[in-house]
């Protein structure tokens, strides 16, 4: 089998990537391990915890125990389902801050200041802003990604907007557009009540342009004289070569993508030597800088039974499912992530670097719901933590998970940062709009309060918000510890790209799946030898940040 072009893996950007190209009329292979996306518990928004809990879709990556966590091991979902991590996120949209981008740019990716990334965010999307306001001059209106709002009618979810008003914070009719800073409404990939993931949004379409899907997984790039001609893949308890006549572009995601590019020979050369892999080109930056976002969940009892808890047992969730099934219509039909908040933490911080996440229940990630019944919970974290981590090989099997150590809260800021995200959000649930709902605080509690007793709680109980980035860092191609170019070519060999999250320099503001569909469609027009021009606008920084916290 061959191609013009081969994209490894079918998740955020590498769907993205596939269309794009099979648009311009090239011909294109999608080599993806992970199988179909249909089922109600994929595509049913208010199943969301089940998806990144199901072998069948999830690569089930743990951390190495984390040292400043007390050795925990951490969940790292990654999706192995076709539409990648866009099938089983929270379906969050942010695209990041403006001065994300231009950070970027100043340190070494030309050409990805917010400028040059707007008209990309534009193109793909449609946004569908609801009665709840923004400026569609700032937002895509005809792309493939339908972008949508919950209905906000739970009283909980107003109440934590006007909670932050109340507090002295801005409020911001879209948080995507002129002004981040501030609370409002939140943005998902939803469409007429079911997930619109990346396949919904570019791979379908991609397939009727005549892409082709594989299923296998990829065991290396294959080189020929220092240039990339193909992959080699396990298909069926075989092993086979695909050809790319023009690129091989691996975009398996922060975690895989580092890994097929040390088992291809591409990485720390010493690191490679250990694991018998012949080096192809000696690049230390490959699997280095990976980052995430860390979140606490504030939890506080609710004292009238409005919480979605009156849905969390059998008859409650068959309703929600039944609803869904039938019409695409009520709690099952949002993610009910419905309002957030972006913060700066402190005076002199130029731009938020503080992200809530509220929800209208007390309930983890995984599942399980607060033993108290009703209740509300902000998530919370900080934006960008200087700590950083590292993705190795664990062997050269290619069907063995590689070595994931994230270095969670190794820079000393972390846990100051993290304290005042705790009492910046214990603030807000403090606020007179949510007088007629609060109980007692659940989680940390309220005798929780001294520093050494935060702590103790953040290492406990601090959680990955699931958002890797980093290992495969853009920069300049004189850069020793860049990866990729600014068109996303892998430096020291020719014919192979990156195009996923593991491009980041640096971690962007908020969830990252709108970023990384947003890399895929600018570095398809990088490999197609054109690019959008940019569009100078500029977004709303708060006049008084230098001396204002609010």
């Amino acid at each position: 089998m061959h191609a013009d072009y081969i994209v490894v893996g079918a998740g955020s950007a590498g769907c993205a990537m596939a269309y794009r190209l099979a648009e311009a009329g090239r011909s294109v292979i999608v080599v993806e391990h992970g199988g179909s996306d249909w089922g109600p518990f994929i595509n049913m928004p208010g199943a969301l915890s089940y998806p990144m809990n199901m072998p069948r879709y999830d690569w089930g990556y743990r951390t190495e125990p984390e040292p400043h966590l007390g050795g925990r091991e951490l969940a790292c979902p990654r999706g192995k389902v076709l539409g990648g991590s866009s099938s089983i996120n929270g379906m969050v949209y942010v695209r990041g801050h403006a001065l994300d981008f231009d950070h970027w740019r100043d340190t070494g990716a030309d050409a990805w200041g917010y400028a040059d990334v707007l008209p990309y965010f534009k193109r793909m999307e449609h946004w569908h802003p609801g009665p709840h306001g923004g400026d569609p001059a700032w937002r895509g209106k005809d792309g493939p990604l339908h972008v949508t709002r919950g209905r906000r009618d739970n009283p909980l979810v107003k109440a934590f907007v006007e909670a932050g008003r109340e507090a002295g914070y801005p409020v911001t009719p879209d948080y995507n557009g002129h002004q981040q800073e501030g609370f409002g409404p939140f943005d998902m990939t939803v469409w007429k009540g079911a997930r619109w993931s990346a396949a919904s949004a570019y791979l379908r379409p991609a397939k009727r342009l005549g892409a082709r899907i594989v299923n296998g997984l990829v065991r290396r790039v294959v080189f020929e004289d220092g240039r990339a001609i193909g992959v080699e893949v396990i298909r069926r308890g075989r092993t086979e070569t695909l050809r790319a006549g023009r690129e091989v572009i691996l975009s398996a995601g922060a975690i895989n993508s580092p890994k097929l590019l040390m088992l291809s020979g591409i990485g720390p050369a010493a690191h490679l030597a250990e694991h018998g892999v012949a080096p192809v080109a000696d690049r230390a930056g490959v699997g280095r800088n990976l980052q995430d976002h860390l979140e606490l969940y504030i939890q506080q009892a609710a004292t009238q039974p409005i919480s979605l808890s009156k849905y969390w047992n059998l008859f409650g969730k068959a309703w929600v499912g039944l609803q869904w099934l039938l019409a695409r219509r009520g709690p099952g039909a949002s993610n009910q992530f419905e309002s957030t908040g972006f913060v700066r933490s402190a005076a002199g911080v130029e731009y938020p670097d503080i992200q809530f996440h509220f929800l209208p229940i007390a309930v983890r990630y995984d599942g399980k719901v607060a033993a108290e019944g009703h209740g509300f919970q902000a998530h919370v974290g900080p934006m960008r933590s200087a700590s950083r981590g590292e993705v190795t090989l664990r062997s050269p099997d290619p069907a063995e998970a590689p070595r994931i150590q994230f270095n969670y809260m190794s820079d000393p800021q972390d846990w100051a940062d993290f304290r005042t995200c705790i009492r910046l959000t214990r603030e807000i649930l403090g606020q007179e709009a949510f007088a007629p709902y609060r109980g007692h605080e659940i989680q940390p509690g309220a005798a929780v309060q001294s520093d050494d007793e935060l702590d103790a709680f953040i290492r406990e109980h601090v959680e990955s918000a699931y958002h890797p980035c980093g290992t495969c860092r853009m920069g300049r191609a004189d850069d020793p510890d860049a990866v990729v170019d600014p068109q996303g070519r892998v430096i020291g060999v020719e014919g192979l790209r990156v195009a996923d999250a593991s491009i980041f320099p640096r971690i962007t503001n908020g969830n990252l799946n709108a970023p990384s569909i947003m890399v895929g469609e600018k570095i398809a027009d990088h490999v197609l030898d054109r690019q959008l021009p940019p569009k100078n606008a500029q977004p709303w920084i708060n006049p008084d940040w230098r001396s204002s916290q609010r």
